[in-house]
């Protein structure tokens, strides 16, 4: 998911009598499937979550919505140019309807552990970062797949006058749909521009792919997306935003909204 501003954040700079600086605006990587390549400021926490997430999929007869009563990330800054995060939903629903018939389960969700180094300074105008994570089943058998899973995601992000594009390639190594035991590949693309249309306000608008490689059967994927963010103070964001699906193999919707805060 994107930052909120059109310019990646830089890090505190540390002055002769060891106290930082004022760090600027709060840069996230929500609200869209895009991932900024700023990382926390050292030393600081910051935590990025969806307030309510709901989404809907159609698969001939059956529907299955999902909802997540909230899914916070918690991020700490453990370097100049290195974060760690930590994302889990307390509580997920899956509904599904087919024939007549309502089938649902609630429970916690997956845990996902990701680590963000940024390898570019901020004299750069082209930002690139390293974002591997790994993802533990936490989550019960039909609301996750009950495996170990992981990847490595790489934020590209450039100016583009007052806004930003922002290129994200991802690389997942998943359990076969068939046998769970075995790993695939799978590839996510993001492109993503960001611009501001009113003060302390940043609409961005995206196009989003999976190319899923499972040897059950290749499932391809594609979105576009659009959110809108607003900064309420340098420490504090709110969102909103949708994604909608151009296939029969993508979720039609997904609607949510989250805040970002840090301290």
């Amino acid at each position: 998911m994107l930052h909120a501003q059109p310019v990646t954040s830089d890090p505190p700079v540390t002055v002769a009598d060891g106290e930082k600086t004022d760090p600027g605006p709060i840069c996230t990587d929500r609200p869209t499937k895009s991932n900024a390549a700023c990382t926390v400021p050292e030393g600081m926490v910051q935590i990025e979550a969806d307030l309510f997430s709901w989404s809907r999929m159609t698969t001939g007869p059956a529907r299955t919505d999902v909802l997540l009563y909230t899914n916070p990330t918690v991020k700490y800054g453990l370097g100049p140019n290195l974060d760690v995060q930590l994302n889990v939903a307390p509580l997920a629903q899956v509904r599904t309807m087919a024939g007549g018939q309502t089938a649902s389960q609630t429970g916690v969700g997956d845990l996902t552990l990701r680590l963000k180094q940024r390898l570019t300074g901020p004299e750069h105008k082209v930002q690139i970062a390293l974002l591997p994570f790994v993802k533990a089943p936490t989550a019960r058998r039909g609301i996750g797949n009950g495996e170990w899973e992981g990847g490595l995601i790489v934020p590209v992000q450039m100016p583009l006058g007052s806004a930003t594009l922002t290129l994200v390639p991802q690389l997942n190594l998943l359990a076969d749909v068939l046998a769970p035991e075995d790993r695939h590949l799978e590839f996510q693309g993001v492109a993503n521009f960001a611009f501001p249309i009113a003060p302390r306000t940043t609409l961005a608008v995206e196009l989003w792919t999976s190319q899923n490689w499972d040897p059950a059967g290749t499932v391809r994927q594609y979105s576009t997306d659009a959110a809108v963010s607003y900064l309420i103070s340098d420490e504090l964001q709110l969102d909103l935003g949708g994604n909608f699906g151009l296939n029969q193999a993508t979720p039609d919707v997904q609607i949510y909204a989250g805040v970002s805060t840090r301290f």
